[in-house]
């Protein structure tokens, strides 16, 4: 018989120290993101439905360009980011650092293909 403690059985189940951060990112990013996906949304769907040329001309100005690799960089760090909380509230051992990593990947993965599609429209 194991005679445990309430401090041994909470040990490892507290804050790991990064939850503030966890918390502060998911916060500000959120927040960013509100405010860029209305005027993103507005610029997508002006640009949705017309033909090559005009869509090309839309992403191939400044500000449709940049906005469109900043909601695409943060909305997937903001995916990875609570993908990880959400593994880390929900799965144990070596499967929780697979998911993790599964995420992490994914997210990176997107903006990579993301980046390279709007390079190859905006230049």
């Amino acid at each position: 018989m194991r005679y445990l403690t309430a401090r041994k059985r909470a040990e490892g189940k507290g804050a790991s120290g990064t939850g503030t951060e966890h918390h502060w990112f998911m916060t500000v990013s959120a927040v960013g993101l509100a405010f860029m996906i209305p005027v993103w949304v507005y610029i997508f769907g002006s640009a949705l439905g017309q033909g090559h040329a005009e869509v090309v001309a839309t992403f191939a100005r400044p500000f449709p360009a940049i906005l469109t690799g900043l909601v695409l960089f943060v909305g997937m760090r903001h995916f990875a980011k609570g993908a990880q909380m959400m593994i880390e509230d929900y799965a144990r051992g070596s499967a929780k650092k697979g998911l993790i990593m599964l995420a992490i990947s994914i997210s990176y993965a997107v903006i990579a293909v993301g980046f390279y599609a709007l390079a190859k429209i905006a230049l």
